[in-house]
């Protein structure tokens, strides 16, 4: 017996084997399959439907509807979580249990692959970084995580860096504003405990190889925190200007652009002396540049990537206002570069692409590529012969 809540057009999920627990659907369910994971204190598994994929969570009865709707929340916020598609009640045996559905989030990472597959070492030293980037942004809109953890989060590759997503929001609390300094203190607290237990198993088990990132193990929790303390006083600070200073306004803006946060709200209050103004920003989301070239050419990519994306375009709309004498509108030098280079370059590499590499980060690499032989050859190589050189070096042969 089941009862399953999913939104009109996704699979009803009703063939699935709900008579038996999670942990004995392997060999008696056809539409299983098996993807990296990370560890989890509850059975998961994932599920396939038409070539999508859905990560379904056993929890207790009850559980899994409420943590429907605190991940609903966090999506309405346009947070970096895991996507809810619905949940379920059912009775297995004697037994009740609750399940949650989610979309698999495609292209990314547990953080013990990180450590376990060769060719990521570099993405290894960016994961603290991502760690604070996250908590800063669950604080920013009011969200208590209250279980911050390796263990419960995910991570994709962002134009060499990394991108992490809340994957685990049974303890979350919502609430109105930035969340308050005791409680950000306090879900410090429970990553600093959470993290360094999940590392020190790592290094029982003889997989940790953190010594590139420089920081040991005692010192991981430390880190975040400081980072997420300077992150979270540029972000939240008040600046104190002249009324001649307006132009700072503009200053902070493009600060905060420049860390990938969206700017929702500019405050210019008189100071009690009537000289001075105080300026204070709203920030919404760390979506900024990828919003802007969601908006300018459809792609979907991740924030980094569209950073470095949005530089060539605003590169390429210079060079052809200089040529033209003109100013050139940002969308037609967007259209310009998308038709002259991004495109170009994608059709070739995408017989490099995976479930974990994206065209859009294989497109990075390339970038990154194109910038290390231009300054060897002391000139801009072009994308045609960096895309050349990258495909030599890196495709695989063929045989």
């Amino acid at each position: 017996m089941v009862s399953i809540v999913v939104p009109p057009g996704s699979p009803d999920f009703r063939d699935l084997p709900w008579h038996l627990p999670l942990a004995e659907w392997p060999g008696r369910c056809a539409r299983l399959e098996e993807v990296e994971r990370g560890l989890s204190r509850h059975p998961v598994v994932f599920v396939n439907y038409s070539g999508a994929l859905y990560a379904i969570k056993e929890l207790l009865p009850g559980l899994a509807k409420i943590e429907y709707e605190l991940l609903k929340e966090i999506e309405k916020l346009n947070l970096p979580s895991v996507l809810p598609l619905g949940h379920a009640e059912t009775q297995t045996g004697q037994a009740k249990m609750s399940v949650l559905i989610t979309r698999y989030l495609e292209s990314s990472l547990p953080y013990r692959t990180l450590f376990m597959r060769q060719g990521l070492e570099l993405y290894r030293q960016h994961l603290l970084d991502a760690m604070a980037g996250l908590l800063v942004q669950l604080h920013l809109a009011g969200i208590f995580w209250g279980d911050c953890s390796l263990s419960n989060t995910l991570f994709r590759r962002d134009a060499g860096a990394l991108q992490a997503y809340l994957v685990d929001a049974e303890t979350a609390e919502i609430h109105h504003g930035y969340l308050p300094p005791a409680m950000r203190f306090h879900d410090l607290q429970i990553m600093d405990e959470n993290l360094t237990g999940d590392l020190l198993d790592m290094r029982a088990s003889g997989l940790l190889q953190f010594v590139d990132s420089g920081v040991p193990v005692a010192d991981t929790g430390a880190y975040i925190h400081l980072r997420y303390q300077r992150l979270w006083e540029e972000i939240t600070r008040e600046d104190i200007i002249n009324p001649a200073e307006r132009y700072r306004i503009q200053e902070r803006i493009r600060s905060l652009n420049a860390l990938g946060f969206s700017v929702g709200a500019v405050s210019l209050t008189t100071k009690q002396n009537g000289d001075q103004l105080r300026l204070r920003v709203v920030v919404t989301d760390r979506n900024f540049h990828r919003d802007l070239l969601s908006n300018l050419t459809g792609l979907d990519v991740e924030e980094m990537q569209a950073r470095k994306m949005m530089n060539e375009i605003q590169e390429l709309r210079a060079t052809l206002s200089q040529e033209g004498n003109r100013v050139v509108p940002l969308s037609v030098a967007a259209y310009q570069w998308q038709e002259r280079f991004y495109n170009p370059v994608i059709a070739r590499l995408s017989p490099l692409a995976d479930q974990h590499t994206t065209l859009a980060e294989l497109y990075c690499q390339v970038l990154e590529h194109k910038w290390y032989l231009s300054e060897q050859a002391r000139g801009d190589v072009g994308h045609q012969a960096a895309t050349d050189d990258y495909l030599s070096r890196f495709s695989a042969p063929k045989t």
